[in-house]
């Protein structure tokens, strides 16, 4: 790490201009929350594995910001020679530069890697002392790391109509409407799922999410993708060209971008009629078009002149090459569209939910065995203290890597499975309350009975994309465990039984999910529920759940997807959280005040709560209603896919309570 720095400062110094500090941010070239191994320079220069933060080196300084979800992690990670800066309680990125750098500093980013949004708002916080951002002449990470992996040539595939639910042909149509409506004459998409979405391909350039490295551009009467070549199939070709989708190299996106802003004609290896059809749209010839880019403020007036880029997913490199006047800098309406899920993605959803739900039961019974049979714990049902059974073989030793391999080998056995959605997050006790907790084989706990078991998992299938955490105690958990377990699963209840108007964000709803906690004076550290993909990125947006103020502007609509997934985590002892994906649906409510139509939630996700860890004193009527509702249904949907002995275990575990 020591050497990474100094060969970095080096370059700092010698770059041109000589740069006072270096952004290094997490994302790669789209955007993307999850990378590829040769995407990941933030982790190759700081050694955080975390899926989100941003470095930050100076002449003299390493600093690492990352969320709530990683501040114990990045502490375990970080050496000595970096800082590590709590968003939320440390000053953000850009005021610390801002009020730390000398003026008129000169700060280096790859510009491929930051959003506009991203880099228009440290322009802003640096402009008052005249420092600048600068665009480095080359990944500066990339020239200092030696084995960085090769970038892999993977096959694009299709993802058929009978999972996607909607034609290429009628997103496109839909798309050009948008067009039409905000005055633009085309729209580059950057972001892999939205690219994925649009075309109806999929691919496995990224772990987790089954997505190409892939750029596209539309415009009125064509479309392009700029993808490695290498990469597709005679299959795929004919799919994007019966769509009118033309095929152009990965690279190619940079020039196109830049002829694309000023409509002026194809020249050299890169025009394969992409700019002469944007000429054409424009109805211009060279001269005309040249003679307009003189005249800005009439580009501004001509309607149909704006070229669309979302300022939250466009990286700056491309926004650069386009005329400002002209861009139009909003969400991208692929975005919203691919939130909403059309009926045949709904039940693609629901049915790989409960595929998914019937391998954690099959797992939760696996488990419960091998830590009686092989730790003398008094397992998933009975409290006791566990028998220690000493010199047990070490081929029996269970960790939180070997269990979870063994959920991931209950999940492949399922129809339509492509794969983990995320890296498992299988927690024993202290590491449960390190919220996105990645156990390595090395150095990863061995299972106990006697300490709370977290684990956070979700698959990847050709049906639909999966999101579940459980949280259960194989021993005798304490009262305040149980009281803790309890608060949580009280706002997991509340928040997945609310009705509310439309029009409602997840701002407003992430209240419920917390108030059981904050009667204790407890809370959590991160959002309480996110969008989920159609065999796509696990975390889709552009709706959340979260206490954060920047969820106020996306609304829920009726057809969504998002997570209930309150909890609470104590340093140093255990972490408890439960999570379902849920379907928003349009409410049946006996009133409608206002006009508004009222809208509900429905759970997807099937598999049981642990009631040996609830204080059945803190349930309200109810609750326990619910709960005995909730796992009769999961006994009943699962029942099916599993054999006689787990469907005895199951139906032990799904009893009711209360009564």
């Amino acid at each position: 790490m020591t050497e990474t720095l100094s060969a970095l400062r080096s370059l700092m110094a010698s770059h041109s201009p000589p740069l006072h500090a270096l952004i290094v941010p997490s994302e790669d070239y789209h955007q993307s929350e999850y990378v590829s191994e040769r995407d990941m320079r933030r982790r190759f220069v700081s050694g955080f594995s975390g899926s989100a933060g941003l470095a930050l080196i100076t002449k003299n300084e390493a600093l690492l910001w990352t969320d709530g979800r990683y501040f114990l992690q990045a502490e375990q990670e970080l050496s000595d020679q970096w800082k590590l800066m709590r968003l939320g309680e440390d000053p953000p990125v850009d005021i610390w530069m801002a009020d730390n750098l000398p003026k008129d500093a000169s700060i280096g980013v790859d510009t491929w890697c930051i959003s506009i949004d991203t880099a228009q708002r440290w322009e802003r916080a640096f402009s008052g002392k005249q420092q600048k951002l600068v665009e480095t002449t080359k990944n500066l990470v990339d020239e200092v790391w030696i084995n960085r992996p090769p970038a892999e040539i993977n096959a694009v595939t299709i993802q058929p109509l009978k999972f996607a639910g909607r034609s290429v042909g009628d997103k496109l149509k839909d798309l050009r409407k948008k067009l039409v409506q905000e005055q633009a004459r085309g729209i580059i998409f950057t972001a892999l799922d939205e690219v994925a979405w649009l075309y109806n391909i999929r691919g496995s350039d990224v772990a987790y999410s089954p997505v190409v490295h892939a750029y596209a551009i539309v415009t009125s009467n064509s479309a392009f993708i700029y993808v490695d070549k290498q990469k597709v199939s005679a299959e795929v070709k004919s799919h994007l060209e019966e769509n009118g989708i033309e095929i152009k190299d990965y690279t190619a996106v940079s020039s196109d971008v830049a002829l694309l802003a000023y409509n002026k004609p194809a020249a050299g290896p890169t025009a394969n009629g992409a700019l002469a059809e944007v000429t054409k749209e424009a109805g211009k010839t060279s001269s005309e078009t040249n003679s307009s880019i003189n005249s800005n403020h009439q580009a501004e007036e001509k309607s149909n002149d704006l070229i669309w880029a979302d300022p939250g997913s466009c990286c700056y490199a491309l926004y650069l090459k386009l005329n400002a006047d002209t861009v139009l800098l909003q969400q991208s309406p692929l975005a919203l569209a691919k939130a909403l899920k059309n009926p045949v993605e709904l039940e693609g959803l629901r049915n790989s939910h409960i595929r998914d739900g019937a391998a954690v039961v099959q797992y939760l019974v696996w488990l419960d065995k091998q830590l009686q049979d092989n730790y003398g714990a008094s397992g998933y049902f009975l409290e006791g203290n566990a028998v220690k059974k000493e010199n047990h073989l070490q081929s029996l030793k269970l960790t939180e890597v070997t269990a979870s391999d063994k959920l991931e080998g209950f999940r492949a056995s399922k129809e339509h499975f492509r794969g983990l959605s995320f890296p498992t997050i299988s927690s024993v006790g202290a590491n449960a309350a390190i919220i996105h907790y990645k156990p390595q084989a090395e150095t990863c706990a061995e299972l106990d009975p006697d300490k709370i078991y977290l684990f956070d998992s979700g698959a990847q299938y050709l049906d639909g994309t999966t999101d579940i955490t459980r949280t259960v105690h194989f021993g005798k958990p304490s009262a305040h465990e149980k009281a803790c377990y309890t608060a949580v699963l009280k706002g997991h209840i509340a928040l997945g039984n609310a009705t509310f108007p439309n029009g409602t964000t997840g701002y407003s709803l992430d209240i419920l999910a917390r108030i059981p906690l904050w009667k204790y004076g407890l809370d959590y550290r991160h959002g309480t529920g996110h969008g989920v993909g159609s065999f796509l990125n696990v975390h889709e947006g552009p709706h959340l759940i979260s206490f954060r103020p920047q969820v106020r502007s996306v609304p829920l609509q009726s057809s969504m997807t998002v997570t209930d997934e309150p909890g609470y985590y104590e340093d140093g002892n255990f972490g408890i959280r439960l999570e379902n994906v849920l379907v928003v649906n349009e409410a049946d409510t006996k009133f409608n005040f206002g006009d508004k139509g009222y809208l509900s939630l429905e759970h997807i996700t099937w598999a049981p709560y642990q009631t040996k860890l609830i204080d059945l004193n803190l349930l309200l009527p109810d609750e326990i209603n619910w709960l005995n509702s909730y796992h009769k249904t999961c006994r009943d949907i699962l029942a099916p896919y599993l054999d006689e002995a787990e469907n005895a275990w199951l139906k032990k575990a799904t009893e009711p309570i209360g009564v």
